[in-house]
């Protein structure tokens, strides 16, 4: 079981999820987010290696990262923080933004980001927390312990799958524009980005089926427009990555703007 809730910040463009879960999760992410474990130990898979977090332990995820929970010892609460992808660029001006997978509990290095954690969830006025993302964003730049690689052939899968999540796409046309036999491009792709190329696919069309329901779109006209058969296959798939049907998590986003708005 799992269960979120979003805590109000007074800065606009910055969100933060609390879950509590039992769950095994998993998934590729589409933002960067700073996450901290508050209860529990995981035993988790990312950027090509396995990870212990213990309460205190600092999470940071940018896109394209795939997370798999591995082993859960009972119930844990973490807090998310997603980053405004605005302030992100900013950084990147001043050099390529690389991070740490995590860092773990008195890692000197985390301080910015439980100064941030703790402003969240004390609700601190908008100047103290602009101040303190400031200090967190640039620690987030000047990190260097890099995560591996991605080989050309798989960065240039991931890029294709992304141009084109909205078609029909063949293992041979994906090898092709790797420039690498599709045999070893399976491997390799699994092998770096922890899943294979149609999982990666799916995950990446059912961000793009979120994001049109939150611009608006009807969930009954979104297979075609994310390059899945039809209404049936978009919704397993939905259920199966987000935990309810396009239907629901449409009407949970209207519900949420319409008490922002009261």
């Amino acid at each position: 079981m799992t269960v979120s809730v979003e805590l109000p910040t007074s800065l606009p463009g910055l969100r933060a999820v609390r879950t509590t879960t039992s769950s095994l999760l998993s998934g590729v992410k589409h933002y960067h987010a700073v996450g901290r474990l508050e209860h529990g130990a995981i035993e988790w898979w990312g950027r090509g290696r396995v990870w212990q977090s213990t309460p205190g332990a600092i999470q940071i995820k940018e896109p394209g990262d795939v997370h798999r929970d591995l082993a859960r010892r009972g119930a844990s609460v973490f807090t998310v923080i997603t980053l405004p992808s605005e302030e992100i660029e900013h950084a990147r001006e001043a050099g390529r933004v690389v991070s740490s997978a995590q860092l773990d509990p008195g890692d000197t290095r985390a301080v910015p980001f439980h100064r941030l954690h703790d402003a969240v969830i004390a609700n601190a006025d908008r100047l103290a927390l602009e101040v303190i993302l400031a200090e967190a964003i640039l620690t987030f730049s000047r990190l260097r312990e890099a995560r591996p690689g991605h080989s050309r052939p798989v960065r240039r899968a991931m890029d294709y799958l992304h141009a084109h999540l909205a078609e029909s796409i063949t293992l041979d046309d994906l090898a092709s524009h790797a420039s690498l036999d599709k045999f070893h491009l399976c491997r390799a792709f699994r092998a770096q980005i922890g899943m294979p190329p149609h999982a990666y696919l799916t995950h990446l069309r059912v961000q793009r089926a979120k994001e049109l329901l939150a611009s608006g779109a009807r969930a009954s006209e979104l297979a075609p427009r994310v390059g899945l058969y039809d209404q049936s296959q978009l919704t397993r798939h939905f259920r199966r990555i987000v935990g309810t049907t396009p239907g629901r998590y449409a009407n949970e986003r209207r519900g949420t703007a319409r008490a922002g708005r009261a």
